[in-house]
């Protein structure tokens, strides 16, 4: 019951989305009927590419990461992480700065007056949002690939397959469940952006969200169009549901009983190496490098935003109380179902993920207002009962903020917590309790130890996300307080992209704090497949 009041509860907020049809007497407002169509028509488009690009590549990369020796394996393990902790508005306003009209480089190649073909539009809005949104996938199937035994693959080889074959057919299948919560998370953060396709000029649902209510301030409107946002991470959420299957158990619990990589020989130890470094180039390494060129420019010109030093602090300190909150909601969540399963539980848990899929702005609003009421009677009671005045403390403190990004990503802790927790064999929990463990010692001894690698990667999807948050951020932070993202936003809406250049190359350094935290903590606590020359 604790893990349903908990799933109600971060999902609470949400109920004003469906509300602003009660107070539009039960219909759409015109301004966003008007604009519901297209921008509809684009989200999906926009959802379904992302989807089909992160597991293509995601997928792609763990099985050859895991299940492949080849030269450089060892660091790409690692580094195929890193662009988790670039936004996708940084890199796009990097394109954008280095292909725009002013840039020598465009006039050059495309004349004047050109732009980069497919930068704008429906396929670099695909293109980009997936070169970011890939390691959701990767982590996720890597992980499932990591826990697996290699005797089901010695099985399959022992049948007459051969090893991509048993690969295909076994490996595959059991890591289901981790690609598919891999998409849906990526899926649900393509369909929340709003700074990538605000710069590349495609109006999805999230820009017509920002549009109504910065331009026309029509709430009602905005939030109906929110509303069909949320439906569309439903969609997302019952889709995810269908590609995990059944649950399969396989679980490395040795490190001997790890399975062992296949090595690579000629040009397809070349191929496996050259394919994941130009990826990481073009997606990860000429960015940092051009944002750390417009970084150098600026300290030399002595642009520094005065702010700077309090904005990595207000980074850091909301990413880490973010992500540990979030891991304790989830945590509960999955632990809730695992020990009392209802449909009422699975139900609950669901409709708390959706918030991933809610522009941040809505998201903000939704926390603002119980918070307004919360706080003005809290105010009135310390007023009359001891007349002193505790000011706003939650609306005026990071409380309120805190609370936006766990409603706002307890999708991804949610979801790496339920996959790490469905590799886990029920035969455990009985034998446990057979031995007369209750269910706190239950969680303490046998699941959270087992569960430890989705934890970390709970913590890490929280705090990448939370460090490069806009929106929420921008409404609900405490005055004087801000963050990394806000002070990028704020330069790159002026074209500004030297200025907005080193707190975007402070944000994917501070983003990467946390990638190499769980790349060390996985290798020297997780099953690391050891490395030979495999069968056949």
């Amino acid at each position: 019951m604790a893990g349903v009041l908990v799933a109600l509860g971060v999902a609470g907020p949400l109920v004003v989305l469906p509300a602003s049809f009660l107070a539009g007497g039960g219909g759409f407002d015109p301004i966003a009927l008007a604009l519901l169509p297209s921008a509809l028509l684009r989200s999906v488009l926009l959802g379904v590419g992302v989807a089909v690009g992160t597991l293509a590549i995601g997928g792609s990369l763990a099985v050859l990461v895991s299940f492949y020796d080849f030269p450089g394996r060892r660091w790409l393990d690692w580094a195929l992480v890193l662009p988790l902790a670039v936004p996708a508005y940084v890199l796009v306003f990097v394109l954008v700065g280095q292909f725009g009209y002013a840039n020598p480089l465009q006039s050059s190649l495309f004349g004047a007056g050109l732009q980069l073909p497919g930068l704008r539009g429906p396929l670099g809005a695909i293109c980009a949002l997936t070169a970011v949104l890939y390691p959701y996938v990767y982590v996720l199937g890597r992980s499932a690939f990591l826990g697996q035994s290699r005797r089901s693959i010695d099985a399959a080889r022992s049948l007459g397959r051969s090893y991509g074959q048993a690969v295909r057919g076994i490996a595959l299948p059991l890591a289901r469940p981790a690609l598919a919560a891999g998409a849906a998370l990526a899926v649900m953060e393509a369909l929340a952006d709003f700074g990538a396709v605000n710069l590349l000029g495609y109006q999805t649902l999230t820009d017509a969200i920002y549009r109504v209510w910065y331009g026309a301030f029509d709430e009602s409107a905005a939030l109906q169009l929110a509303s069909v946002l949320v439906g569309l991470a439903l969609l997302m959420v019952v889709l995810e549901r269908l590609l995990r299957g059944r649950a399969r158990y396989d679980q490395a619990l040795s490190r001997g009983d790890a399975v062992i990589p296949l090595r690579l020989r000629g040009w397809r130890a070349g191929a496996a190496t050259a394919a994941p470094v130009a990826l990481l180039v073009l997606v990860f390494g000429i960015p940092l490098l051009q944002l750390v060129a417009w970084s150098a420019e600026t300290v030399l010109a002595g642009r520094v935003a005065d702010r700077l030093g309090e904005a990595v602090t207000s980074t850091l300190l909301l990413a880490v109380a973010a992500a540990l909150l979030a891991v304790v909601t989830s945590l509960a969540v999955v632990y809730g179902q695992r020990i009392a399963p209802s449909r009422l539980g699975a139900v609950a848990s669901r409709i708390a993920s959706v918030g991933y899929a809610v522009p941040g702005t809505v998201v903000a609003v939704a926390v603002y207002v119980p918070l307004v009421w919360l706080d003005r009677r809290l105010i009135a009671g310390a007023d009359n009962l001891f007349g002193i005045d505790i000011g706003l403390l939650f609306t005026g403190s990071i409380l309120g903020l805190v609370g936006a990004y766990v409603i706002r990503f307890h999708a991804q802790a949610f979801f790496s917590l339920e996959s790490r927790m469905g590799r886990i064999h029920p035969h455990l929990d009985d034998a446990a309790r057979a031995l007369g463990a209750d269910r706190a010692r239950l969680l303490a001894e046998v699941h959270v130890p087992l569960l430890w690698p989705g934890v970390l990667t709970a913590a890490l999807l929280v705090a990448v996300e939370v460090i490069k948050e806009l929106p929420a951020t921008a409404l609900l932070r405490p005055l004087g307080r801000d963050t990394l993202a806000v002070l990028t936003w704020e330069a790159t809406k002026d074209a500004r992209f030297d200025t907005a250049a080193l707190p975007a190359l402070l944000i994917v350094l501070v983003g990467l704090i946390p990638v190499v935290m769980l790349i060390r903590l996985r290798n020297r606590d997780g099953v690391r497949p050891p490395v030979g020359p495999g069968a056949g």
